[in-house]
């Protein structure tokens, strides 16, 4: 039972003195041999626990996924309207992340699907459909009646806007970054609107403008 408990221990280890280091000199910068260095190890059980940057990178989304998980289920529990529900999602999200914000700025570039890291990659889509579904839960729980065509696809493109402000939140320098707790407040106030109006019948042909849309790009 010591064993794995030393692996996972050390593994763990590795991966601080990682997001530790890309903290303090940036993702590009740091090599391996610092991360081993930091972690108190040597050079080659950096990579036995981690073949790359991009692995540990990798851990990091999965442990901040599972770290989330209980704190989102909390902003849920929180909350009783739509609206309010999906402003807190987001904001769980930026303060959770906010000693990583100049990370997440750096590895922003790799939105490639085919790159690893990207958050349409076939790498991170059990993190990707896990943070979906959240979003399925905040709708389900929620009761809003939305139309056929539109349920299925709804969560997925609640997690594209919430990726947008986070986008936008990464990069906004203004102080404590205003800009984006008003885009926040304002656009979930603007989303929910839309999300209630969609059912409506005079709204049929944009809303199924809005599917096919959706449906080419996720294919």
């Amino acid at each position: 039972m010591s064993k794995p408990a030393k692996s996972e221990e050390t593994r763990a280890r590795i991966l601080d003195a990682a997001i530790d280091r890309f903290r303090a000199r940036g993702f590009a910068e740091t090599t391996m041999r610092e991360i081993a260095v930091a972690a108190g190890v040597a050079t080659g059980a950096a990579y036995y626990y981690f073949d790359s940057k991009d692995a540990i990178v990798l851990a990091f989304y999965d442990r901040a996924q599972r770290q989330l998980e209980p704190l989102l289920s909390e902003a849920l529990s929180e909350v009783r309207d739509f609206e309010g529900r999906l402003r807190r999602l987001v904001e769980v999200k930026i303060a959770y992340f906010g000693p990583d914000r100049s990370l997440l700025r750096a590895l922003a570039a790799h939105t490639d699907p085919e790159h690893p890291l990207s958050p349409f990659s076939a790498q991170t889509a059990a993190i990707r459909e896990r943070d979906v579904a959240f979003f399925s839960r905040l709708l389900a729980e929620s009761r809003i009646k939305l139309p056929a065509d539109l349920a299925p696809l709804l969560p997925g493109i609640l997690w594209l806007y919430q990726m947008g402000l986070i986008l936008f939140w990464i990069y906004d320098r203004s102080a404590g970054q205003k800009r984006t707790h008003s885009l926040i407040e304002h656009s979930t106030a603007m989303v929910s609107r839309l999300i209630r109006l969609s059912g409506f019948p005079l709204l049929r042909p944009a809303r199924k403008a809005v599917v096919e849309l959706v449906q080419t790009v996720t294919a």
